[in-house]
């Protein structure tokens, strides 16, 4: 398959939760998929800055991708930190 229509089938998959991101004032761009089936998006808007942006990538944008898409081994947004970077208990706080 190539890239291009992976790219597409990505864009299709999202189409149902576009409008849940969209009415919080945020959206998601596909940027790349690569040849091992890692998809690449970008948090648009409200989407970046959320705290919740790790648990809409982890429970909806990912989910609906790999349930259209069963050969996406890994979704990542380039624009959220990894997991191993988000200090959940700040200390003093």
């Amino acid at each position: 398959m190539l890239k291009s229509d992976l790219i597409n089938e990505v864009e299709t998959a999202l189409i149902p939760i576009k409008p849940y991101l969209e009415a919080d004032g945020g959206d998601v761009r596909v940027v790349d998929v690569s040849d091992d089936f890692i998809v690449s998006l970008e948090l648009l808007g409200n989407c970046g800055s959320c705290p919740m942006s790790a648990m809409t990538m982890k429970a909806g944008i990912e989910e609906a991708i790999k349930k259209s898409l069963p050969q996406v081994t890994a979704v990542k947004a380039i624009n959220l930190p990894e997991k191993n970077e988000l200090d959940l208990n700040p200390v003093g706080q």
